[in-house]
């Protein structure tokens, strides 16, 4: 609770230019949580899941393969699951299949990550602007002043301008650091879906003369 007293005191000593950091520290912490959420949904044991499959597809059953895939909805499954609709197609479409389902997948898993980044920025300079209207107020505050409140008017201000800095650049750090998290995240993603949909890929063009019969 102290804690929390002394937070609500600064920030109501940093005055108005507190308002708009405070708006920015939702909006980053609504979508770093939106998008943990999402990409911890979005994660699966690639290791695991190929093995499942090329068990499948290695003894011809494809619709054990894609059931596995609809078994186990994520971004990844569903790219896979894409291309082994169309096992017996050519090549060709097996592939353009998955990379149509890739950009579909694909922009939802870097969806919004990039606008902490931004935010990070906006956080700063909005510190910076309470820092900079803290200062103007305190010194005409001060010059305006009677000799024995000039310093109280002056500390006040000061205060303020200290107070918009701090909790600017505190912002700033969080939404840095919930960026680089969920960036690296989504790289990982990404770099998943390239890995095993290369080996799916090949692994349907080996084995698609034991599938065809059942697809019969």
């Amino acid at each position: 609770m102290g804690f929390l007293k002394g937070l609500s005191d600064a920030f109501h000593k940093g005055g108005p230019g507190m308002w708009p950091i405070l708006f920015t520290s939702v909006v980053v912490l609504a979508i770093i949580i939106e998008r943990a959420v999402y990409l911890l949904k979005a994660s699966i044991d690639k290791d695991k899941l190929l093995a499942l499959l090329k068990s499948q597809v290695m003894s011809g059953n494809v619709q054990g393969a894609i059931k596995v895939c609809s078994g186990n909805p994520t971004p990844l499954t569903r790219i896979i699951q894409a291309g082994l609709m169309k096992f017996n197609k050519s090549d060709h479409e097996v592939q353009a299949a998955m990379d149509e389902a890739s950009l579909r997948e694909i922009p939802l898993i870097n969806k919004r990550t990039g606008y902490l980044a931004m935010l990070a920025n906006l956080a700063t300079l909005f510190g910076l602007f309470g820092t900079i209207t803290g200062m103007i107020t305190s010194f005409a505050a001060a010059a305006n002043a009677d000799p024995s409140t000039k310093s109280t008017k002056l500390a006040e201000g000061i205060s303020e301008a200290m107070n918009c800095t701090a909790f600017g650049i505190a912002v700033a750090l969080i939404a840095l650091m919930g960026f680089a998290l969920l960036n690296g995240k989504t790289q990982t993603l990404t770099d998943d879906i390239n890995e095993v949909t290369v080996q799916v890929v090949n692994l349907v063009v080996t084995h698609r003369q034991s599938m065809k019969p059942q697809a019969a």
